[in-house]
């Protein structure tokens, strides 16, 4: 009998992505010991200002770039592919289709499971998929920890809970260093860094 797979879903807008989001997809799949994590940049997000946003095949170029020297991560466009809003249990839902006997990992920050059942059919998602959140300090570790009882107790939702890291990286910070002249160099793989300045993405200019 073939094994089920275990793959990990890292969905965001990756505008840009960065070291934080690379070392939280190795932890969730060393953690969860998955098979492969894909990266899935979004489309257009219902949730976000899209003004800042690149288009989306920008930023799959800068993922292709950012994950591929790491055999364990694969990149999917479906969402940028998609018309109209995006949706994460659109994205499951999709992928299920076409891997149907696969167990699903969906890896989100804190924020994220805090808000989630804001999101469109999150009862979808509780049933689809295991959810990893990452915590960032002791301090997120115990509010996650509460949060994540009550959506087990409400949903019947399955939730892994990452050891604390913290990762002081974020793409609004890169973009707002990169408009000040500033560095942001070491905050992202070296490949992603000269596309970036080659391009000269986020300079307003």
């Amino acid at each position: 009998m073939n094994q089920i797979r275990r793959i990990g879903i890292m969905g965001g807008t990756f505008n840009p992505i960065h070291q934080g989001h690379l070392i939280l997809a190795e932890q969730a799949r060393e953690y969860c010991e998955l098979d492969e994590v894909l990266f899935v940049p979004s489309g257009n997000s219902y949730m976000k200002d899209s003004d800042e946003i690149l288009d989306g095949k920008t930023r799959i170029s800068m993922t292709a770039l950012a994950i591929e020297d790491n055999p364990f991560f694969a990149l999917s466009s479906m969402e940028v592919e998609r018309e109209g809003a995006t949706y994460t249990c659109e994205t499951i839902r999709e992928l299920i289709g076409t891997q149907p006997r696969a167990e699903y990992y969906f890896i989100l920050g804190a924020d994220a499971l805090f808000s989630i059942e804001s999101w469109k059919e999150p009862e979808e998602i509780f049933k689809s998929c295991i959810l990893v959140a990452a915590a960032r300090d002791s301090q997120d570790t115990f509010s996650l920890t509460e949060k994540a009882m009550e959506l087990q107790t409400k949903y019947q939702a399955r939730i892994v809970i990452l050891p604390e890291r913290k990762i002081d990286i974020s793409s609004t910070e890169i973009r707002s260093r990169i408009r000040k002249g500033k560095s942001v160099r070491y905050m992202m793989p070296e490949k992603v860094f000269h596309y970036i300045t080659g391009k000269k993405l986020y300079s307003g200019g």
